[in-house]
């Protein structure tokens, strides 16, 4: 009996100690999408070996260190997501993810800061995803009044976890954080970003990363939502407004991604892609408008400041909804969270940037 009740108090003690040390059950960030997105393994497994037969893609990972990446289904955009995650075997990935109008309606419409969270880790196909020491890093010293954390944000938004399947299957125990990014002006951009790439720097010169082989960026965008449904059809809704509006989609990747990454070429891309009084009859709905200018600020100060210089873009594929369909992937669980049609179809693009 005496045995039987130090054993019980053993147990009790070391309840005591985890719930003290603060050992206790982690908190995971829910899926938000478990329909457009994969999250059974052997699925990805499916998905990634049927793309992969059907991608003869060849572009160089040598000096990569930051992409584009879509967010959209994986049976519509699985064709334009492969190119590029074939490519990235980083440790860690940094991910600026859009700040959907979903959560703006829940969260007052936040502007002019960055939205983190506090979750212990996120829902991965595998296994569930460590979030990197980088964010705490971030939290503690990046001032206050850039930034907010908020689960409920995270938690629904689609842009950051559709990006996890992809990494995750090239590497079991990739880290990241988090980062969604809200609607600001540019200069705003500039000086939140300023002081971020700083703690970043830090982070990877104390950890001796490398850019492109330890640490990666992604920055997560949908191009062009045309139709009614998104308030945008500028163009009209037969074949030739779709040839209008992608051609349009694809010169503006061509004219902001391709060469080299200068301030002017960012500048470009706010007057293509955020609608002011010059474009007002031909700009593009793009879904990711501020998260791509800010990454492509943030990546640029990155190596700038390491003596790299600018960073040079490449697009690596571009497509939509209604030119590509639905990818012919039977036998698993995935399925499309909208139909598309000349009334209502989305662009999307991947693109890679590289260090000289």
């Amino acid at each position: 009996m005496k045995n039987i009740n130090q054993l019980v108090s053993l147990i009790a003690l070391t309840f005591v100690i985890i719930f003290n040390g603060k050992i206790m059950p982690q908190e995971i960030r829910p899926v938000r999408d478990d329909v457009g997105f994969c999250w059974i393994a052997e699925d990805v497994d499916k998905l990634m070996k049927y793309l992969n037969e059907n991608d003869d893609s060849n572009f160089s990972k040598k000096n990569l260190i930051a992409a584009i990446s879509p967010h959209d289904d994986y049976l519509y955009a699985g064709h334009v997501y492969a190119p590029l995650y074939k490519l990235i075997k980083t440790k860690e990935v940094v991910v600026f993810g859009v700040t959907h109008g979903t959560v703006r309606k829940e969260m007052n419409d936040p502007k002019d800061l960055l939205i983190l969270d506090e979750y212990d880790l996120w829902k991965g196909p595998y296994k569930d995803v460590e979030v990197s020491p980088l964010r705490e890093k971030i939290k503690n010293e990046l001032d206050t009044s850039y930034f907010i954390v908020s689960n409920k944000a995270q938690s629904l938004e689609h842009s950051i976890e559709a990006l996890i399947p992809f990494l995750q299957y090239y590497n079991k125990d990739i880290k990241i954080t988090p980062i969604m990014i809200t609607q600001m002006p540019l200069e705003k951009m500039e000086e939140i970003s300023g002081k971020l790439t700083d703690i970043i720097i830090d982070y990877i010169k104390t950890n001796n990363l490398k850019l492109g082989e330890d640490i990666f960026f992604l920055i997560s965008n949908d191009a062009n939502h045309y139709g009614k449904d998104f308030n945008n059809d500028k163009f009209g809704e037969d074949l030739n407004a779709h040839k209008t509006a992608t051609e349009l989609d694809k010169q503006i990747a061509d004219e902001s991604f391709n060469g080299e990454i200068t301030k002017e070429k960012v500048k470009y891309i706010t007057e293509k892609i955020w609608e002011n009084e010059n474009n007002k009859n031909t700009c593009p709905l793009w879904c990711g408008r501020y998260p791509i200018v800010f990454g492509l600020t943030a990546v640029s100060q990155i190596t700038n400041k390491f003596g790299y210089g600018n960073i040079n873009g490449k697009v690596f594929k571009y497509s939509d909804t209604f030119s590509g369909g639905v990818l012919p992937l039977k036998g698993t669980s995935l399925g499309t969270t909208a139909p598309f049609s000349l009334k209502h179809w989305v662009g999307f693009l991947s693109a890679g940037f590289y260090i000289r």
